[in-house]
């Protein structure tokens, strides 16, 4: 299998206290989705990716050296209309989303488990369906534990109200791997068939659905749950069964939706929360990622947004401009975790470091942007996620064709 790569365009690569290490664009098949999960295993460190389409599910680097990562594995999806965008990995453990593209009702969709202690062999362990008539299978799936996924997904038992209200929230139980099971579920009220219709944004209608759900052992009877155009929303999973409204924060209209990822930062009462940009060429510019206030869990206020990029220089440069993720605080040995530092990925924007320890005033204090790679289609990087390991280096993936990126910060 084919090595390191270098195909970044070094004479439009912009950096700012950030090196390139090295660059792996996975054998001509470098577009990689919102799923990056570190593993070690006989003193080798596995960084696992999940893809952003078809034909790849999933690939799994060595980066034990960062300067030489090497192929250990890479699997195909069964067929052409799926994307294996989130995964999630926990010791030996690989939970792989499924998602159909476009048609509701095909299959598979739902989570597939694997059986990853022999990287290079990997063993389907099983699979949860989650398709039906109104569902495209799973979405994001967030798993710190090793017991319990919090995953965004369709169900073949609920209809929403409107086509693009097709996701909910749902905890399943892996205790067992080999047998999952459904534990709990929420949806936003309204989403549902037969309830009173929602709002919808007069605008970006980006649907009512949950999109990234955070779960951390800190505060294990909290979820954080980003559900696009329905805002933030906390929710009481004491009994996982029942999950119980708390609050909701939604600021959107007047901003323009799609709210990502909500991330706590238990040990200053924060929430970090960003939006997504969906369109190419600035078309639902501002996306902003926000630092709250969540003192008060029921009231929550905005304090700051990340200063974003240039929008002049960066709105018309190819493809989207504007949020998207974060390093997550992954509670895991193997995750870099700081309530202070704030990595984010801006797709054409790159991914930029933030100081926020006044968080009235966040700094950017560091910023990679990897010139377009090779065959884009889009002719800039999207970067579309980010990963720090405990050795302080930085992992970003590129939506289309450019592969992982590793970054060495000097901050």
């Amino acid at each position: 299998m084919a090595e390191m790569n270098r195909g970044a365009s070094p004479q439009n690569t912009l950096a700012l206290n950030m090196k390139l290490i090295a660059q792996h664009e996975l054998d001509g098949f470098g577009g990689i989705g919102e799923g990056m999960g570190m593993q070690e295993k006989n003193g080798r460190r596995i960084m696992w990716l999940g893809h952003e389409g078809a034909p790849k599910n999933f690939t799994a680097l060595d980066v034990t050296d960062p300067a030489k990562p090497k192929m250990v594995v890479q699997t195909e999806l069964p067929h052409s209309k799926m994307r294996s965008n989130s995964i999630e990995v926990y010791e030996d453990l690989l939970l792989v989303s499924h998602q159909i593209r476009g048609e509701f009702g095909m299959k598979p969709a739902g989570m597939t488990l694997w059986d990853i202690s022999t990287p290079e062999k990997p063993r389907e362990i099983s699979h949860f369906d989650t398709s039906g008539p109104h569902s495209l299978g799973v979405h994001c799936v967030w798993c710190v534990d090793g017991q319990y996924v919090h995953m965004s997904t369709g169900a073949a038992d609920f209809e929403p109200n409107n086509p693009k209200d097709y996701q909910i929230y749902m905890i399943v139980d892996i205790r067992n791997p080999s047998k999952p099971v459904e534990k709990g579920r929420w949806w936003y009220p309204g989403q549902k068939k037969g309830e009173e219709p929602l709002k919808r944004h007069p605008k970006f209608d980006s649907g009512y659905r949950p999109h990234n759900i955070s779960w951390y052992p800190e505060r294990p009877d909290r979820a954080y749950v980003a559900y696009l155009d329905g805002g933030v929303v906390i929710l009481d999973i004491s009994d996982m069964a029942h999950p119980k409204h708390v609050s909701t924060y939604n600021y959107s209209p007047p901003m323009n939706g799609f709210t990502h990822t909500a991330m706590p930062l238990f040990s200053r009462d924060l929430l970090l929360v960003t939006d997504e940009c969906t369109n190419d060429d600035g078309k639902d510019w501002p996306k902003l990622a926000w630092i709250m206030n969540m003192a008060d869990e029921k009231n929550i206020v905005p304090l700051s947004t990340l200063p974003l990029p240039p929008v002049e220089t960066f709105a018309k440069r190819g493809g989207r401009f504007g949020a998207h993720n974060i390093h997550e605080n992954y509670p895991s040995r193997l995750s870099w975790r700081s309530d202070d530092i704030i990595l984010g990925t801006f797709f054409n924007g790159g991914v930029r470091v933030y100081d926020i320890r006044n968080q009235y005033q966040p700094q950017e204090i560091a910023y990679f942007v990897p010139g377009a790679p090779k065959l884009s289609p889009k002719g800039a990087v999207q970067v579309n996620d980010v990963y720090v390991d405990d050795r302080g280096l930085v992992y970003i993936g590129d939506r289309f064709t450019g592969g992982l990126y590793i970054l060495e910060m000097k901050i």
